[in-house]
């Protein structure tokens, strides 16, 4: 069954995403199985993208957790950051070899639209912006971030000051919306269904988060490895799920490479025929030779053709010969020229004795 892969920045939705494909293909009974960071390395740890090694380390127990799971009869969801072109490259190899369909789903989150607080130095950037649960840069003045940005409270703030403003005057700045209730605090907690489990934004420090922003390789719909691709802007807009069914379950699977498909089954004894078969050959030829002369046509035992005598044959030659011709069977058994080798190889001597 086929393989989705989830894409974009930490806190863009991918987690909440990947739960609603979850449950929607579920509830159809299909049997879905969920690969994700915290699935690997038993706990959700983002200081592992800090560190080349362990992000490496972490790319490849996700690649094994995948391959382990891929097959024709279950469906998997890679959900990670999947930020490199390279590693989705290395995914679509593998849905290649199994014969199974694949799709991208990017997550975008959207700009100072969202209400989320922004990266230092993103606004600038053309890549999308990234929320963090942390407290808003002070512009030039003294003066908080703009109205239209939501601001997290912090576990560890104990005090009722945020860029030396005391919360009341906080308060005042904040859009209508955005406070609720006219009694509400001034610090706006995230909403409920914004849980720590699909919210790991506490996890990424903003100078992490600025350099997944700068090194992230955004998916590109014209590379075969990243199409189909379904882009996903913000919370708000539905998951297109009827096309990602069609995507899965109608397209036809991507033709595996040669150096991906099973060799031919041969049965044991081909190797053995194949010897023997040849050796043969060679026998004929070498006593049918002691009496011809140049131009002759020799027939030699189990073949229908016949060989062109043109000059004296050495045993050295055609053993050299018979050894490439062995060689390149091998690589290409098939049961159903068993009857043809003699003169498969009588036909090689011809060609390779011009």
């Amino acid at each position: 069954m086929p393989l989705v892969v989830f894409c974009g920045l930490p806190c863009s939705g991918k987690s909440r995403r990947a739960e609603q494909l979850r449950a929607a293909l579920t509830a159809e009974g299909r049997a879905v199985y969920v690969v994700d960071d915290a699935s690997v390395l038993g706990a959700e740890d983002a200081t592992v993208y800090g560190d080349s090694a362990r992000e490496k380390a972490l790319r490849g127990a996700l690649r094994a957790s995948v391959e382990r799971r891929l097959s024709r009869h279950d469906v998997v969801i890679l959900d990670s950051l999947n930020y490199v072109k390279g590693f989705r490259y290395e995914l679509y190899c593998l849905a290649r070899a199994a014969r199974t369909p694949l799709c991208l789903v990017y997550c975008v989150q959207p700009g100072r639209s969202s209400g989320g607080p922004q990266v230092a130095g993103a606004e600038d950037s053309r890549s999308p912006n990234v929320g963090v649960s942390w407290r808003p840069r002070a512009e030039e003045g003294g003066r908080p971030q703009a109205p239209g940005t939501h601001v997290f409270r912090e576990p560890t703030a104990a005090s009722s000051v945020v860029n030396g403003k005391a919360q009341a005057d906080v308060a005042t700045e904040l859009e209508p919306e955005e406070t609720g209730t006219p009694g509400s605090p001034a610090l706006v907690s995230p909403e409920p269904e914004k849980s720590a489990k699909h919210t790991p934004s506490a996890f990424y420090p903003p100078e992490l988060l600025q350099a997944l922003t700068l090194r992230f390789e955004a998916p590109d719909s014209r590379n075969r490895w990243d199409r189909p691709l379904f882009t996903l802007v913000g919370l708000e807009e539905p998951l297109p799920l009827a096309e990602i069914q069609a995507a899965l379950f109608e397209n036809r699977a991507p033709p595996p490479h040669q150096s991906t498909q099973s060799q031919p089954l041969a049965s044991g004894s081909f190797l053995h025929q194949l010897d023997q078969v040849t050796s043969q050959v060679l026998a004929g030829l070498m006593e049918a030779q002691k009496g011809a002369v140049p131009g002759d046509l020799l027939t030699l035992p189990g073949t229908t053709e016949h060989l062109r005598f043109t000059r004296p044959l050495t045993m050295a030659e055609l053993s050299r010969l018979r050894r490439q011709f062995i060689s390149y069977t091998k690589m290409h058994p098939n049961n159903e020229n068993l009857p043809q080798l003699a003169n498969m190889f009588l036909q090689y001597l011809s060609q390779s004795l011009l």
